[in-house]
């Protein structure tokens, strides 16, 4: 994620949201990042589906963005 940046604040955003506290993860974006934990993992594939779901119709998506 560290290669593109927008999609890195979008994970963040994502896991900021679903995981407000230590009650929801251990664990801070970056550290959870470091450690590729499932909240991690779970907050890139909802960045990436929003992403899909955002592009415009036509749009040609980066080739990650699609695994």
């Amino acid at each position: 994620m560290h290669h593109d940046p927008q999609m890195r604040a979008a994970a963040r955003a994502v896991y900021d949201a679903c995981y407000p506290s230590d009650d929801w993860a251990r664990l801070g974006f970056d550290d959870a990042e470091r450690h590729g934990t499932v909240q991690y993992r779970q907050s890139v594939d909802a960045a990436r589906q929003v992403r899909s779901v955002l592009a415009s119709p036509g749009e040609q998506l980066a080739l990650d963005a699609l695994l």
